[in-house]
């Protein structure tokens, strides 16, 4: 089975600004790497569909995506928090950001595609049930999440969020479900700068410090995530993947390269393998240095086709 890879029209439409780091470029240097290095044709390219409103409002409350809908620019930009602004396409992309993380569930589910990466733009981790957030609308992988646990059942979710920043708005969607394990490894002190609540067994924090580096960040995983997702035996593997911790990002200040981001690939995929028949879905969220995203999303994206040689 391929690896599925799923993106729509409308993401590049979004946009915030000339000026925005989260940018349109950003799915254009992804897909010029893929083509020159030989990896797009060995993807299943699927085209990503709207999320329903249920779909959706299994993580956002009504009232928030109403507002979404009645301030939605004709044209122009609505601001919806200091770092997010709508224009006129950018709720329906944020639709279907949060439908490609549906399809990629439900792909991976019914063995359609061994696993998934999701190309999509809005990115979602820090969305919260009832507000935007830190250029994030919806939160897709936690949608997704919530499809698998409601449409198919299942009983244990992982998600591993390695963004550089926390996915505070994933934290709060499910730190009170047990279903569903977060593991999230991020700068710290960094955006959005929330408290650490440690208390949950079911939420696995590991904050690095500005400057962490590869030994770092692999120590850290190897000790601290990996286990947790082991003992956690999930049904499925999440992924929130975003690369702004690379050395030539200037959104954070951690020192990884594109070979950590086929490592910790490599390692969730092997524990998928071992505990859910492989089923892994990865949506995108941050990594704001074209070539450098470029370059990371391409190692990730072999990792999950489990081709290439060992990294160190």
């Amino acid at each position: 089975m391929a690896t599925a890879y799923i993106t729509h029209p409308s993401f590049v439409l979004h946009e915030m600004g000339a000026a925005h780091p989260e940018s349109p470029a950003r799915l254009g240097a992804i897909d010029d790497q893929l083509t020159a290095d030989g990896t797009l044709p060995l993807l299943l390219y699927r085209e990503a569909p709207r999320a329903s409103d249920e779909q959706i409002t299994r993580i956002h409350t009504r009232e928030y995506l109403r507002h979404l809908h009645a301030v939605s620019p004709p044209q122009g930009y609505y601001r919806l928090d200091p770092d997010t602004q709508l224009n006129p396409h950018s709720l329906e992309a944020a639709n279907h950001a949060a439908g490609a993380a549906v399809m990629a569930v439900e792909a991976v589910m019914a063995g359609e595609a061994k696993n998934a990466f999701c190309a999509v733009r809005p990115p979602g981790h820090h969305a919260l049930k009832d507000r935007a957030m830190g250029f994030c609308i919806f939160n897709n992988v936690a949608i997704g999440a919530a499809h698998a646990l409601e449409q198919f059942g299942l009983g244990r979710v992982a998600i591993v969020d390695f963004d550089v920043h926390h996915g505070n708005g994933t934290e709060a969607s499910f730190r009170d479900d047990p279903r569903v394990l977060l593991c999230s490894v991020f700068q710290h002190p960094l955006y959005p700068n929330m408290p650490l609540d440690d208390s949950r067994p079911n939420m696995v924090h590991v904050p690095l410090p500005p400057g962490t580096g590869s030994e770092e960040f692999q120590q850290a995983v190897s000790t601290r995530i990996l286990p947790a997702v082991d003992h956690f035996a999930p049904e499925l593997i999440l992924v929130s993947a975003g690369f702004d911790g690379h050395f030539e990002d200037d959104l954070a200040q951690w020192d990884l390269l594109e070979s950590d981001y086929f490592w910790i690939t490599r390692e969730i995929v092997t524990l998928a393998e071992r505990h859910c028949t492989g089923r892994v879905v990865s949506v995108l969220e941050g990594g704001y240095a074209m070539n450098a995203l470029g370059r990371s999303v391409a190692a990730h994206i072999r990792g999950l086709l489990r081709i290439g040689g060992t990294v160190k």
